[in-house]
Parts: C-alpha cells; structure tokens; sequence
C-alpha cells in the first residue's frame, strides 16, 4: 500500500511525524511526503523538519503565499502530476489548512480515497477560511479520524456515514508525550532567554481574523503590554503578525513585551510547558496548553476544541476587548482549572490506530 501524504503548515508536520513513525511499522506499507511549501521560510518549516527527524519530502512544491484562492490553485495544478506520477493507494491529510483542502480536492478528482485526520472539528462560522477547508475535507473523505466525540457527533449531524468514521483521539497528544523528552533534554530556551520556569505569560497571535484587523490586534497589543507592566510576556513573532504590527504602527505599544522570532517545536513545547499562562489564537496551541496542564486564555469568539472549555483549562475572550482579555488571563492564573478524563484525547495511542487501521484497509481490500 502506497501512501501519499500532503502537508504544508507547522501543525501538520508535527502530526504527519508521530503518524508516520507508527505507518513504518506496519508491513507492506510504504509512505511518500509532499511538502506544498504553504509555510516555507526556514523559521516556519526547515527546523521542524529537523527537529521532529522528519525524512525529507520526496516533493516539495514551493508554493509560497498569496491569497487563499491563489495559493489553493497553486496547489491543485502542483499537487496532479505528483499524484499522476505516485499513483497512491490512500492520500493522507491533515487539519484545516489551504495544504488539506487542495489534497483532497486533487485526490477526489482522480478518484484516490482519502483519509482526513483530525476531522469532524467545528467552529461554526464560515467566515473563517480553516472552517470550509475542514468541511469540504470532511465531505470528501474515505477514513475521517477523530480526536473527540464531539468531531464525530458533527460528522452524524451532517449525514456522513458512520462506517467511515472512527474516533482514535488526537495525534498531538501522541506528539506532546512523544518529544516531551527530547524538547526538556535538548531544548535550552528558557537559560537563552533568562526565564524561569511558571513566571512568565507566553502568547501566540496569527490568525486572519486577529492578526489583519487594526482593532482586534491594537486591543490585544494593549493587553499584552498591560499584563508586561507586571509579569514577562513572551510574544514569538509569526511572519503575519510581525508585518501587520509594522503596518498598524503598533511598534511602540508592545515595547514591553518580550518578542523573538518563531520558535521551534521543540523551543515551544519547553515554553509551552513552562508558561504560568498562555494567551493564544491557534487550535494546536490550545491543546498543546491543556497536554501541559498550563491554564490557556483564547482571543477568539469560538473554538473547536470545546472540551477545554467545559473542563475549564481554557477560556474564550472577545478579541477586540483589552480589559476582557486582561481579566481572562488573571482568572486563568489564579483560578485552578477541573479534572480531565485521562482518555479525553485517545491517550497517546491516536497515531497507532490510525496507522493500524490505513493497513487493515489496505488488506482486506487487497
């Protein structure tokens, strides 16, 4: 069985890495990496590579950026030779990126099945570009895996059919005890950058909706500086964030906030796990927060993973309010969050059964 898998974003390299580390040890598979190059400065995409001791990628596309429906056809016209060329079993995605969507997009129209991980995840608004890539995704797969019952019980709502559903829990978990190890023995970023461990807050800001809005990125500056007047906020600058910074003016109002250039997976796991709290815009570090038992607060009006939520180690704050989300991350320190399920992501077994369940598929259908 022959497995093309198409990645293009952080997030996917860290989940493509556990998954692939589980199809090498099932006979009589065989796995082939593209890279669309979504990401594709080395800060973005090299250093993961490295650090997760991913193989190279036996295609890298170059697709570089561009509007969302630039880079998208970019991809498509890219992505057909080398499924042509390949001529996979299986095409394997991952996520909500511009990267999954022209996978499945490419494979369904060359009739190759495709298997979706993470999928069934909701934010319910539309106008979030990750929201129509995930459906159309979903919509368009063979093997749709899982991380939550919640995933699974939109996937029912939307009339996909159950046979082809199946919940393993989430790869990222797989991935945080996975080189949970090697980010405490190898990575020193905490001595680099003279932080101690829990006295310091760490935020992440990209996405379109916050980073390209002058309101909601000037109320969440503010609130960043705020909370630097007496704790130290480390800010690391995704390329999006920096250049809106530059164009909004907003030099001066983070100048007590501590900003260094994109982390490496293994830097921000040692972050991550080190933080007092974490303010964030990205679904996986909301997560990874939770794999930490670090309190998170979410500059967004809505999430997918609304198990943080209910459980009470993650907070949903209005984006454009300073005082909300100053507040926000005050009560997420000083209020200790509830009790978890120890199998409420899969417990560290998602990449396993995926990969058991791809090479089961592949011998019956043999």
């Amino acid at each position: 069985m022959k497995v093309v898998t198409i990645v293009g974003a952080r997030p996917q390299f860290i989940k493509a890495a556990i998954v692939s580390l589980r199809l090498r040890e099932q006979p009589g598979v065989t796995e082939v990496l593209v890279h669309t190059g979504q990401h594709y400065d080395a800060d973005m995409s090299d250093v993961f590579f490295e650090e997760l001791e991913i193989a190279p990628p036996e295609h890298s596309l170059g697709i570089g950026g561009g509007s969302h429906a630039t880079q998208t056809a970019r991809m498509l016209e890219a992505l057909e030779p080398v499924l042509l060329n390949e001529s996979p079993d299986l095409v394997l995605v991952y996520g909500d990126t511009n990267s999954t969507l022209a996978g499945a997009l490419t494979a369904a129209k060359r009739n190759i099945p495709i298997a979706h991980v993470e999928a069934g995840m909701r934010s319910f608004n539309r106008a979030m570009p990750e929201e129509i890539n995930r459906v159309l995704t979903d919509h368009l797969s063979a093997h749709l895996f899982t991380p939550t019952t919640t995933a699974g019980a939109n996937l029912a709502h939307e009339g996909v059919m159950d046979a082809n559903v199946h919940l393993v829990g989430d790869v990222m978990y797989d991935a945080a005890l996975h080189y949970g190890a090697k980010a405490e023995r190898d990575s020193d970023i905490l001595s680099r950058l003279s932080l101690s461990p829990g006295e310091f807050v760490l935020a992440t800001i990209h996405r379109a909706e916050n980073a390209d809005s002058h309101e909601r990125l000037s109320a969440i500056a503010d609130a960043l500086a705020h909370l630097a007047q007496e704790r130290t906020v480390v800010l690391p600058i995704h390329p999006r964030t920096a250049n809106r910074i530059a164009k909004f003016g907003l030099e001066d109002r983070l100048s007590g906030v501590r900003r260094i250039p994109p982390a490496g997976y293994l830097d921000m796991q040692a972050l991550e796990r080190n933080a007092m709290a974490i303010v964030t815009d990205s679904g996986g570090v909301q997560k990874e927060a939770f794999f930490h038992r670090v309190p998170c607060v979410t500059v967004r009006t809505e999430t997918e993973w609304v198990e943080l939520v209910e459980f009470g180690w993650n907070r949903l704050v209005a984006p454009g309010d300073t005082e909300a989300i100053v507040t926000g991350v005050e009560n997420a320190i000083l209020t200790p969050a509830g009790s978890v399920p120890d199998d409420v992501y899969g417990g560290g077994a998602a990449a396993r059964k995926i990969a058991e369940h791809l090479a089961g598929n592949a011998i019956t259908n043999a």
